[in-house]
């Protein structure tokens, strides 16, 4: 399995899920062709049996890491 760090075509919000419809931040390219959408989730909950059939993995669940709050101004 090969993870892609640069990938050609960034997910977008428009990418969904195939498992349950949420934004999807892994794409799947399988070995038998075709690929998957995930939700970081899915990609959790499905890890092991993904890296058995993936040709590619697109990962961007860094998009998910929280980011530093702005302190309200008045």
């Amino acid at each position: 399995m090969t993870t892609a760090t640069a990938p050609s075509a960034a997910l977008t919000a428009e990418d969904r899920c195939d498992r349950c419809g949420a934004q999807a931040y892994l794409r799947v390219e399988l070995q038998s062709g075709g690929e998957m959408l995930f939700c970081a989730h899915h990609a959790r909950e499905h890890g092991d049996k993904l890296k058995e059939v993936a040709a590619t993995v697109q990962d961007e669940t860094h998009k998910l890491a929280p980011t530093a709050a702005t302190p309200p101004t008045e």
